[in-house]
């Protein structure tokens, strides 16, 4: 078998057999493929597409390069949530709560921030003490005692994946829906779930600007998960402006600190809510949906779920004291206001403007090993739809060093829009897949 035979086989549209696929991927794990002849698969398939069974036999090849996660001896179901990512979208420090809270056994392997989009284990970390680097024993003990941790990905789960990523990030495939699709669904399903919950956002702070693509994406992942026999279901949801108000780790941290205490902004608390009760229905906790909405409810108003995350904080060597005095958290030591020169409605936030405007100053990365700032972000003080007048604040800008601070005022002024007309209300929610 030739690597480039059969890069050309799926370069003409052909559709590459189990043993053909276990050859590229085995053979590029062990170093035996090189990086420029995967690089010129990886175009193939941006080019050809998978069809559904490749699509799954690559999944399964990725997951079966390490090590898969065995939670067989944690008792309860497990289910995942997983976010495509998005601008200010701290929901996984809500959702897995609210699910732990309710019963779900929630093992939570989360990623950092690249571009952009926000990371969930930056955010922890931005909790004074917070250790996501647990072993695998740590985190199978943690989960049978809380039933909730939170840990990064591992050198030994999928690390097909992770050479593969890496690749695609500089060979101009990241946007490929097959290769997104089975990164997600092998790092995801290396470790011994039950059923996931897919987030797949839309819009101009997402990867995906266009429904239609999002649709496929969320179609692609709820197959593999299906052909694999797990219960997933996906969300397709709005980011065409941030989520909630905060955009930073500190400042998102206290914002999702906030909406567990009930006292958090509409948008997130909905989301997070909806998305909860999935994996309290996939959990088959509840016998319906709608049960299972009002048990997220339920844990939400009677602060089990914040309870629950204090536990998480204090397991994992932070500080729980940190999520209601919010001093104990990284904070900026300057702040600048962005206003409006003229009075009308706000049309339209662009995400992906505030994300590179948080970016620019620290609160993200643009390449795997750069540090992050914690501390520093943007607090929006408007939503789409709002009324403004002449010199009303738009946004805030928290920062500890004026180096970039000029040009990430620039992008974020440039990120709102003002029009004489209120503009048409957007579902968050845009449709359900699976």
């Amino acid at each position: 078998m030739r690597t480039a035979d059969l890069i050309q086989k799926k370069r003409d549209g052909g559709e590459l057999n189990s043993d053909e696929i276990k050859f590229l991927i085995e053979g590029y794990t062990k170093g035996e493929v090189p990086d420029y002849q995967i690089s010129a698969f990886l175009m193939a398939v941006f080019f050809a597409g998978m069809t559904d069974r490749e699509l799954s036999t690559l999944t399964d090849f990725m997951i079966n390069s390490g090590e898969r996660v065995d939670l067989s001896s944690v008792p309860g179901v497990k289910v995942d949530k997983h976010s495509t990512g998005g601008v200010g979208d701290k929901t996984s420090l809500i959702v897995a709560p609210l699910a732990a809270a309710a019963g779900v056994v929630v093992p939570m392997i989360s990623g950092r921030a690249l571009g952009h989009t926000g990371g969930t284990l930056d955010k922890l970390e931005s909790i004074p003490g917070f250790r996501t680097d647990l072993t695998i024993d740590e985190f199978r003990q943690q989960l049978a005692d809380l039933g909730l941790c939170f840990i990064g990905q591992t050198a030994q789960v999928a690390p097909a994946d992770g050479k593969l990523y890496s690749l695609r990030d500089v060979t101009g495939t990241v946007e490929s829906i097959p290769l997104i699709a089975s990164s997600i669904m092998s790092k995801k399903l290396a470790v011994g779930l039950d059923a996931l919950v897919l987030d797949v956002k839309v819009g101009s702070g997402a990867f995906m600007k266009r429904q239609v693509d999002a649709r496929r994406l969320a179609q692609a992942m709820v197959g593999i998960g299906r052909r694999m026999d797990k219960r997933v279901q996906a969300l397709i949801t709005d980011m065409s402006q941030p989520l909630g108000y905060a955009v930073g780790n500190a400042l998102e941290v206290m914002e999702a600190s906030q909406t567990l205490q009930t006292s958090g902004p509409e948008d997130l608390t909905r989301l997070s809510l909806e998305l909860a009760a999935r994996m309290i229905f996939l959990a088959r906790i509840a016998p319906t949906l709608e049960e299972a909405r009002e048990e997220a409810r339920r844990r939400l108003l009677d602060g089990s779920a914040y309870r629950k995350f204090k536990q998480v904080v204090q397991a994992q060597g932070g500080n729980p004291q940190s999520l209601e005095r919010f001093e104990l958290l990284p904070n900026a030591t300057g702040m600048r206001e962005i206003s409006t020169p003229r009075s009308g409605y706000v049309s339209g936030i662009d995400a992906e403007g505030i994300g590179r405007a948080s970016s620019w100053i620290g609160a993200g990365r643009d390449r795997k090993e750069d540090a992050i700032d914690p501390a520093v972000g943007i607090i929006l003080e408007v939503k789409v739809g709002e009324r403004v007048d002449a010199g009303s604040v738009l946004a805030r800008i928290y920062y500890t060093r004026e180096e970039r601070l000029e040009e990430a005022a620039e992008i974020l002024e440039g990120a709102f829009f003002i029009s004489a007309q209120r503009p048409e209300d957007r579902e968050l929610i845009l449709e359900v897949v699976g």
